[in-house]
């Protein structure tokens, strides 16, 4: 089975990163898919890339572990090759549909892109408030403020929601990733 028939399968493979080390990468498929005739044409089409020398699985546990060369290849690359592969990444441990998966998965990739293209500069993060907030000012800029026809409950909803953003408990503690 060539890349382009994997990609094409009637259901994605879901799977998360597990964890993610300069040459290393171990990630989880869901239990519908730890099989060998799901994941050995994903091993042999990842062991004939150039810059991938080993690919491990393990069907008991749906275990993917990819170790790379550096030099030629970066997460990033390994990420892509796999969504090329017909792989997703989202919570494989349920409570999202498929649709919720895919998309979210796209705009992950759109976001990684985005960062990419602008050396790390900004995400779809800092670019979706700043361009809903453009929008805002137009709107301001065309339409005036219009304060009379906003609803009581918007306006609550922002108060509210502005104090708890604003006045968090203690200092939030930094992010430690699982890599």
């Amino acid at each position: 089975m060539n890349a382009t028939a994997l990609a094409k399968r009637s259901t994605p493979i879901q799977s998360r990163i597990v964890s993610s080390t300069p040459g290393r990468m171990r990630l989880k498929v869901g239990h519908q898919h730890r099989n060998s005739q799901a994941l050995e044409p994903i091993t042999q089409a990842l062991k004939s890339q150039l810059g991938i020398y080993d690919v491990r699985t393990n069907t008991h546990t749906g275990s993917i572990t990819i170790m790379h060369a550096t030099e030629h290849l970066s997460g990033e690359d390994i990420y892509a090759m796999l969504r090329d592969l017909g792989v997703i990444f989202a919570d494989i441990a349920g409570g999202r549909s498929e649709v919720a998966s895919n998309i979210t998965s796209a705009v992950y990739d759109l976001n990684r892109r985005v960062r990419k293209g602008t050396n790390g500069v900004v995400d779809l993060r800092i670019l979706m408030p700043l361009a809903l907030g453009a929008l805002s000012i137009r709107q301001l800029l065309v339409k005036g403020l219009q304060l009379d026809i906003i609803p009581w409950y918007v306006l609550a909803w922002y108060s509210f929601d502005s104090f708890i953003k604003l006045h968090y408990t203690s200092e939030p503690q930094p992010r430690r990733e699982n890599q």
